[in-house]
């Protein structure tokens, strides 16, 4: 003689299943959550939390110096990006002698940064042709500095083909 099961014997296991379901989800988006993205948005951004007010001091004298300043970019070729920034003193005259550097940032992938020089090319006039190796948005700050301590940031958000 056969003892038949009882009808519904098998409802624990659908609840044991379905809490399997809900675990092994939840431990496959956890590992994807700490295994792509650091969550790290700003680097070192306690110490510069600490300097606010003096970043706010040199933005002020910035200010003050009256310059005025014009970026262009221009795409090229092979993920290429020309840029050409002009610096001309507060009575309009173009502002010849300074150190100018660019750092291109791609703000989605690490490991692309490039921080490059930006030669003369006329007066008051800075310019560099980069090769990127990816398209798409890339974070450039352009850093002027010349005698005497004077110094200029610009930053621009640019998009490379």
């Amino acid at each position: 003689m056969t003892a038949e099961r009882k009808p519904g014997w098998w409802y624990p296991y659908i609840f044991v299943g379905g809490f399997a379901v809900v675990l092994l989800v939840n431990f496959t988006m956890a590992y994807f959550a700490s295994s792509t993205f650091s969550g790290l948005s700003t680097e070192q951004a306690y110490e510069k939390g600490l300097a606010y007010n003096q970043t706010l001091d040199e933005v002020r004298r910035q200010e003050e110096m009256g310059w005025t300043v014009e970026a262009e970019i221009d795409p090229a070729a092979n993920h290429g990006v020309h840029v050409t920034v002009r610096y001309a003193d507060h009575e309009g005259r173009p502002v010849d002698g300074l150190s100018v550097r660019a750092k291109l940032v791609r703000p989605t992938a690490r490991g692309h940064d490039r921080e490059v020089a930006l030669a003369p090319v006329a007066s008051g006039a800075y310019a560099t042709l980069q090769e990127l190796p990816l398209p798409g948005v890339w974070d450039m700050t352009v850093e002027a500095r010349g005698a005497g301590g004077v110094s200029y940031e610009l930053a621009r958000r640019i998009l490379v083909p």
